[in-house]
């Protein structure tokens, strides 16, 4: 896993002139579903690409393959024990219906998962896995691809978006049904799974956007109610945070989404299990092998195990931390968030883990000096590409920029 004999040969494209990047940019807006590639005068997108060597993205699908192997064996071990799951921070709705003995979780239409790996002088890092709901896929598809064609002797890791989509109608009959859910006034999730209705549409599937409140249950097969259809589905995709689904009415019959759905379901809720930041904290009472979440995960441990008053070589995540959005460390985040967070782990520990920091290598880019993530997705277990950001600080959250990842020819 020593990867700085590589690193060293990783490198930035030259910036793009500001005209061909507006087209890129103007093209991933109105072609792609990319509505956000500005906001304000800040642009999210990098006018150049990294480029990796061959053998470095060899290394990362490998690992992140086994990654997957490996969680999806713990997380069938961890839905046979109910007292693990009350560990991982879940709402206690959802360990109570996963609990249940008598009922299976639901099938999945594909499942997808992104890991984000971070290179240090030590080898790589895995700061977390998106295992429930995980996106970036307009940015490492379509501007990738934009990208790799304007710069020979490179090209695509993968094509994540169409590697999903492939999956999808895998599972559903031709011109199935399948609805694509996401939450009502989050742009960032509309534009996903507009991109990824309009990709099913193209291989002749009927896809619908629509929000969890519209899907009914009969007998456990998913329906959709609204304006545009009312029928049954073939599939579901959920781009829906799996705990923001106990804020639903109780109407809405959420618990199919874990368990029962005679749906196919892309992501099942089951998924949960592993997505939660406090999943290494069960790892010594299974006996699932994790030898490469092991090996790459920084060490993590419950709030209340380490001494992290003296020592401050450790920061904080809320147990379904979204994008950065709760990582907190002494230092690095702003005082009037770090102290508030301070409280909100000291009267609710059971939500939050402690993972020691790791110093991500720098990398120079015509934008200065940059601190790389790179995104690498599995589809159903096989590597699909890569989802790359940058940031001026070690912290990758909603801030960081997106940057096209491209691999060297040869």
């Amino acid at each position: 896993m020593d990867l700085n004999c590589y690193f060293e040969q990783w490198q930035c494209s030259p910036q793009l002139d500001k005209k061909t990047f507006t087209q890129i940019r103007r093209h991933l807006a109105l072609k792609c579903f990319k509505w956000d590639a500005q906001i304000g005068d800040v642009s999210t997108l990098a006018p150049f690409a990294l480029i990796l060597p061959t053998l470095v993205w060899q290394q990362l699908a490998t690992l992140a393959e086994k990654l997957t192997s490996e969680a999806n064996t713990a997380e069938l071990q961890i839905l046979q024990r109910p007292e693990l799951m009350k560990q991982l921070g879940l709402p206690r709705q959802i360990v109570k219906i996963l609990s249940e003995k008598s009922v299976q979780p639901s099938p999945a239409a594909a499942r997808v998962v992104r890991f984000d790996f971070h290179p240090t002088s030590d080898g790589w890092r895995i700061s977390e896995a998106n295992y429930d709901v995980p996106g970036g896929y307009t940015e490492a598809s379509n501007f990738s691809k934009l990208m790799v064609q304007q710069f020979p002797g490179t090209t695509l890791a993968g094509n994540p978006a169409n590697k999903l989509v492939d999956a999808l109608t895998q599972t559903i009959p031709p011109k199935g049904h399948i609805a694509l859910l996401s939450a009502a006034g989050y742009m960032e999730d509309q534009q996903i799974t507009a991109y990824l209705a309009e990709l099913l549409r193209q291989r002749g599937c009927n896809a619908y956007l629509a929000t969890p409140e519209q899907i009914v249950w009969h007998n456990g097969f998913a329906h959709l109610n609204s304006e545009w259809y009312r029928g049954s589905l073939d599939a579901v995709m959920r781009f829906y945070q799996g705990e923001w689904l106990t804020k639903l009415p109780l109407d809405c019959n959420w618990l199919y989404f874990f368990h029962s759905s005679q749906t196919p379901i892309c992501n099942p809720g089951s998924m949960l299990l592993v997505e939660s930041k406090r999943f290494p904290l069960v790892w010594n009472q299974i006996n699932s092998p994790l030898d490469t979440w092991k090996a790459l995960l920084a060490e993590t441990h419950d709030p209340r195990c380490v001494n992290w008053v003296t020592n401050r070589h450790w920061l904080f995540k809320s147990a379904f931390c979204n994008n950065g959005d709760t990582v907190t460390m002494l230092g690095m985040s702003d005082r009037t968030n770090y102290i508030p967070t301070i409280c909100n782990i000291l009267l609710d520990p059971n939500n939050w883990i402690a993972q020691r920091y790791f110093q991500t290598l720098p990398l120079t880019t015509p934008l200065g000096i940059m601190y790389p993530c790179i995104g690498v997705y599995t589809v159903n277990g096989k590597a699909a590409g890569i989802y790359g950001r940058i940031a001026p600080k070690p912290l990758i959250n909603f801030a960081a920029i997106d940057i096209a990842v491209l691999i060297q020819d040869g």
